[in-house]
């Protein structure tokens, strides 16, 4: 067994840094790397990203926006049919029993239900949406289904 004092890393892992400016024998003398004169070769000159040396950026020269931002998309969080499965049979599925159940992350946005999976057991379901397969599934499997209207503060 190695002790403490004895650990090394393995050859090559290990660089040494390059140190600019200690003589012309060390091979980056003088000019540091840097070339000659020019912006980039004094001290803060670095230009911002995107910059191309005062032409009229390419960001600049593309057209500004494209398309629209809907401001009254309605960001719904998704519930499949499959993941109600964890509730007992004739039980009540709330959107407050979805949170409760870690199958929604917040109460502040709405709820809709989609059909992906099957379910085994008669539920009674209640959220903002469902989609029409979602709901035939849930019905199909002897459960009710109940549209809640969306508060005002999930509209947004």
């Amino acid at each position: 067994m190695t002790r403490q004092d004895e650990l090394h890393p393995t050859p090559g892992a290990v660089k040494n840094r390059k140190r600019v400016g200690r003589g012309d024998a060390s091979g980056h003398g003088s000019y540091s790397g840097r070339g000659q004169k020019g912006q980039k070769a004094r001290a803060g000159g670095r230009m911002r990203p995107g910059f191309e040396g005062g032409q009229l950026p390419i960001i600049k020269r593309l057209p500004r926006k494209r398309g629209f931002v809907n401001i009254f998309r309605i960001e719904y969080q998704v519930v499949n049919v499959q993941q109600l499965n964890v509730f007992e049979a004739q039980s009540e599925v709330t959107p407050k029993a979805l949170l409760d159940r870690g199958l929604v992350k917040s109460n502040q946005k709405p709820v809709k239900i989609l059909a992906n999976g099957e379910l085994n057991q008669p539920l009674t379901v209640t959220a903002h949406k469902f989609s029409a397969s979602a709901k035939s599934k849930i019905e199909a499997a002897g459960g009710t289904v109940a549209e809640v209207a969306l508060a005002a503060d999930q509209r947004e």
